[in-house]
């Protein structure tokens, strides 16, 4: 089961309306009501879920919610996760911890970073099944990550752009008067854009030998966790190895991992995905690699990712990424 650190949930509560009602909420969770907080107790992301989403409900102020908890948060709140953010001699630094370390937060969310024309863009892809409460969290999740970015950089840290899947809520520039940036809904990506300059600056309080003491924290830490929390990047790893065969069946793919087909397809659906799920997200990365690095035809970028015709691969690449695949090679050039 894909689960999220219970520190969300506090900062969530903290940040409601005056009057707003949230202890039942909290002891649905089966947390207590006043603590205390410890960023390694968890809840399942589908019961966080549901949680944000009912309480956005109730809250008079349910657009700014999700925003307002982001900002509220401080690196020191996340433990030697935040201390390693923190102490990262660059952004750059914080960004791949995030993604190397995520998980310590929770198997819920996974972090990537990826260098374009454009900039530097730092993804984020959350388990799910796109459901109301896991937007308000991607909202919530984005604002966090702009809000320690400029706790820690040494220079006016501005984004160039903000990205979500999901479609506006309410009027658009109450997002970018917070960001402070241009804010795109429905783009098939969630992720803060931001610039080579920007993710080379120093960090204010930047430490390569103190950074390297909370990584090795870390790496403690992610080596007690289960297994099952990585899973989903092995199968999509495995997936992405064959696709140029086609899409894979699923028996196939719990052969490579050693285990039966049942096994692996209950496992993944524990942490919140599906089989099909993991596929498509293999697909989108490859096809998103090949476009940007490669000079292969569409038909053959179309081939290599699993499809067997070139319009079933531009139906599904706009639905990733919001424009063609023509298009998306065309900005990446």
């Amino acid at each position: 089961m894909a689960q999220i650190t219970s520190l969300y949930v506090y900062k969530v509560v903290s940040q409601a309306s005056p009057g707003v009602e949230t202890r039942d909420l909290i002891r649905k969770l089966g947390l207590a009501v006043d603590g205390p907080i410890d960023p390694t107790q968890m809840v399942s992301s589908s019961e966080y879920y549901d949680f944000f989403a009912e309480l956005v409900d109730r809250d008079p102020n349910g657009l700014l919610l999700p925003l307002r908890i982001g900002a509220a948060m401080r690196c020191d709140e996340y433990g030697a996760f935040g201390l390693a953010w923190k102490s990262a001699p660059t952004l750059r630094g914080s960004f791949t911890r995030a993604e190397r370390y995520g998980h310590v937060l929770g198997s819920a969310e996974t972090y990537s970073l990826e260098e374009t024309t454009q900039g530097f863009l730092f993804n984020l892809e959350k388990a799910g099944d796109g459901c109301p409460g896991m937007l308000l969290s991607n909202e919530a999740s984005m604002s966090a990550v702009y809000t320690i970015s400029k706790e820690v950089s040494s220079s006016d840290f501005i984004p160039f752009a903000i990205y979500f899947k999901h479609a506006p809520r309410g009027d658009t520039r109450v997002y970018e008067n917070h960001f402070g940036c241009p804010v795109h809904f429905e783009t098939g990506r969630d992720a803060v854009l931001v610039s080579k300059e920007s993710i080379e600056t120093p960090n204010r309080l930047g430490d390569e030998s103190i950074a390297q003491f909370f990584d090795r924290h870390l790496e403690q830490q992610l080596n007690s966790l289960k297994g099952d929390i990585d899973l989903q990047q092995q199968v999509r790893r495995a997936v992405a190895n064959v696709l140029s065969e086609g899409v894979p069946k699923l028996s196939r793919i719990a052969s490579e991992l050693n285990m039966g087909a049942r096994t692996l397809q209950r496992r993944l659906s524990e942490q919140g995905y599906s089989f099909q799920n993991v596929v498509d997200m293999a697909q989108k990365d490859l096809a998103l690699r090949l476009l940007r690095e490669t000079d292969y035809s569409l038909a053959e970028v179309a081939f290599l990712t699993g499809f067997a015709d070139q319009s079933g691969f531009t139906r599904a690449f706009k639905r990733w990424a919001g424009q063609t695949p023509r298009s998306y090679r065309l900005s990446k050039r």
